[in-house]
């Protein structure tokens, strides 16, 4: 027993060297990785700045920010668990990397640890003519047909969650958070928009808690062991899709028996089952590619987590910007009370959508002050050339700044300001390269349609049938990260009814049927 203390005893001060020896060679391996770009001098060892990401985004970022303007290069550096990082706030420079996206060059990761949480074969990691084929059977999901199906149902969704919010408010007497009962509405909304009939009561109660586990792990490290939020997050996914390729069993089901669309799951199967007749008919013995139930449930899933978390974000920001600019709401109510009124009791049609140009424009404009997800980060494959002077490291998580390309060409771009979206200013074509919200390149958002539609409907029906007051505090509209911007109050307001009544519209199911 003495002689095993002894030995180690003996062998301490080997293995502190060792340590200390990988200590040196990570700060050289940062150091020459950094060049003179603008970053920490030394990094805390094997950890670097991960603490300070996690504990407070806002600050990290914007501290990131602040160095990338230090340079005219509009970058700046750092690290995080293993990973060297390169911040771009120059708009060109984010163009440059959207424009890379191929196996040599540029991944698309989505979330720093995105694989390990997602799985390999996400949608968001596809490239290439795979990915433009995917794409183009996603296409018919967001036809004007398939829109038009979705806005009824979004409206009677919307109007069903504001009577709760008014009831919940006006019970407390106090002002309430909006935030997770955005995010509940929103989830609503996507389940009902998504998969319509094929997920029932019990289905929606167990999806909403794995939702629940997912968005959390989002936010933490990954830690990939029993227990953790992380790997929690990560188990949850694979049940969220295996019931949605649950959803898509059914929806190909009732679209062979050629029944009408209801929702975008059976816009979807109804062109996927025509496609595997067409083989079947012509001789073929393998189904379409991207045809399974597995496949089709995983990118279900992809679209719910991107129109989720960031709907929830355009909806909250667009209450306190609509809050803090009287002026801007009462146009909205005025240019909505002109097309649609709640006494109607009829849904607002696709053109009456079309006819609310302001509003749409407001709903624009909230987009670009307060873009949801602010970095889109990928990972450099090989070594790239960014700049004349500077090479992206092969291996480095590089994050193009949606948030700081929407300050950056507009008219005053510090300034909410609707009207730069009118027919007049166009500055949505004169500045469009500064507009990235929804993404530029191969991974351009295909739902952005949808996700305005959401947004203006959010908007013309909360401002008609509500009367809403901030609960306005020192620091209320600072940025939080969850994972997605919003109010760091969760957007605390005062609730009451506005209109005579609230409408009667049809239920979800008559819809569905």
């Amino acid at each position: 027993m003495t002689t095993l203390i002894s030995s180690l005893f003996s062998s301490t001060p080997y293995f502190i060297s060792f340590i200390l020896f990988l200590i040196l060679l990570e700060q050289i391996s940062y150091l020459v990785k950094k060049r003179s770009i603008p970053g920490p001098t030394l990094v805390f060892p094997f950890l670097g700045n991960a603490i300070s990401l996690v504990t407070n985004p806002t600050k990290f970022w914007d501290l990131q920010s602040s160095l990338a303007k230090s340079t005219n290069l509009g970058i700046s550096v750092n690290y995080i668990i293993g990973n060297f990082i390169v911040f771009i706030r120059d708009t060109e420079l984010s163009h440059k990397v959207f424009a890379n996206v191929r196996p040599n060059a540029f991944h698309l990761v989505g979330h720093p640890f995105g694989k390990k949480l997602f799985g390999e074969h996400n949608l968001i990691y596809m490239m290439g003519q795979d990915h433009k084929n995917l794409r183009r059977r996603i296409a018919p999901n967001f036809t004007p047909k398939a829109l038009s199906t979705y806005t009824a149902l979004q409206q009677i969704i919307i109007l069903g969650h504001l009577k709760t919010w008014v009831n919940l408010s006006e019970e407390k007497k106090s002002p309430i958070p909006i935030r997770i009962l955005a995010r509940d509405m929103n989830l609503d909304t996507s389940q009902t928009v998504f998969v319509g009939p094929y997920l029932g009561l019990k289905a929606r109660e167990r999806f909403e808690r794995d939702y629940f586990l997912f968005n959390v792990g989002l936010m933490k490290l990954p830690i990939d062991f029993p227990g953790t939020a992380f790997r929690n997050a990560r188990l949850a996914v694979d049940r969220l899709a295996g019931t949605l390729a649950t959803c898509a069993e059914m929806s190909k089901a009732r679209m062979e028996k050629g029944e009408e669309p209801s929702c975008l799951i059976d816009f979807w199967m109804q062109d996927t089952v025509r496609e595997m007749t067409e083989a079947k008919l012509a001789g073929g013995e393998s189904p379409p590619p991207f045809s399974s139930d597995a496949e089709i449930g995983g990118y279900l899933f992809d679209f719910l987590f991107a129109a989720q978390d960031a709907s929830t974000s355009s909806l909250l920001w667009a209450v306190a910007l609509l809050d803090s600019h009287p002026k801007v709401l009462a146009t909205v109510r005025e240019e909505v009370a002109g097309i649609w009124s709640p006494e109607s009791d009829t849904l607002i049609t696709a053109e009456q959508l079309r006819e609310m140009k302001y509003t749409q424009a407001v709903a624009r404009e909230v987009v670009r002050y307060r873009p949801p997800a602010t970095l889109v980060p990928h990972i450099a494959a090989e070594e790239f050339p960014l700049t004349e002077s500077y090479k992206v490291p092969k291996g480095a998580i590089v994050f193009p700044s949606v948030f700081e390309s929407s300050f950056q060409g507009f008219t005053e771009p510090e300034r909410f300001d609707p009207d730069r979206f009118s027919e007049e200013r166009q500055e949505d074509q004169t500045f469009k390269r500064n507009f990235l919200a929804f993404g530029a390149g191969a991974h351009q958002c295909v739902g952005q349609r949808y996700a305005l539609n959401q947004l203006v409907l959010f908007i013309a029906m909360f401002v008609s049938l509500i009367d809403f007051k901030r609960d306005v505090t020192d620091g209320c509209d600072e940025i939080n990260y969850v994972p997605t911007i919003c109010p760091k109050d969760d957007c605390r307001v005062f609730l009451s009814r506005r209109s005579a009544r609230y409408p009667s519209f049809p239920a979800v199911e008559q819809i569905l049927k």
